[in-house]
């Protein structure tokens, strides 16, 4: 893929990287030059000075041919307006901002462009640590219907296989996370002790899977 970023902070700078690594070629953009002496030595991408919104350097940067955008400047209205022009003047369909201001982040992920709401994301990733207990929202479809959540599963679901935890909640599983890394289940998977269950529900019916999944089975599923 070709992926353009605008801003070349901590993350840009970091996302580049990560993604040269992987034989993506890369165009960074950020206004202020002296920003892209964060890119280590042996960078291969381009780097183009400019507001990272403006049509023309976005065509510097290979817009034109770009499979997907990345908007991570300092401030909440560029990055946007600059996934809107990527997306709507460019027809990139795959972008993503950051937003600092939590209640922008769902307004425009309704919008359908997806946005990370950092502090936000950094706050209830804290909590979550302090008090397991419920589910929290990693995801939702632009239209809020369908949410994936990772929710706090009671012990006494350890050891019963993924199809009867999704029997008992009509939710469906998307995914585990064992040992810091994504396991994605099959019917006969068992949950073990210390995963993290990530489920795709209805967003209307997550107060029951919560309900459900938190407690100990009150029968043998």
């Amino acid at each position: 893929m070709h992926v353009v970023i605008m801003g070349c902070g901590r993350v840009g700078s970091t996302v580049a990287h990560i993604l040269e690594s992987h034989d993506h070629t890369v165009a960074i953009v950020d206004q202020n030059p002296e920003a892209f002496r964060r890119l280590q030595p042996g960078f291969e991408g381009s780097t183009v000075a400019g507001v990272g919104f403006d049509r023309d350097v976005l065509i510097e940067a290979g817009i034109e041919r770009a499979d997907a955008f990345v908007a991570v400047s300092s401030g909440d209205n560029s990055n946007i307006l600059a996934a809107r022009v990527a997306r709507e003047t460019f027809g990139v369909d795959n972008v993503v901002a950051r937003i600092y201001d939590p209640g922008r982040a769902e307004v425009y992920q309704r919008l359908g462009i997806p946005t990370v709401a950092t502090v936000r994301w950094t706050a209830d990733q804290i909590l979550r640590r302090l008090f397991p207990e419920g589910a929290q929202t990693e995801w939702v479809d632009p239209t809020g219907t369908v949410q994936l959540a990772e929710l706090h599963v009671s012990s006494g679901w350890i050891g019963l296989t993924a199809d009867k935890l999704e029997k008992a909640s009509g939710a469906r599983i998307a995914f585990l996370t064992r040992y810091g890394e994504g396991v994605l289940p099959t019917a006969d998977t068992v949950i073990q002790d210390g995963d993290l269950v990530h489920v795709l529900v209805n967003t209307e019916r997550i107060p029951y899977v919560v309900q459900v999944l938190s407690k100990d089975p009150e029968v043998e599923v």
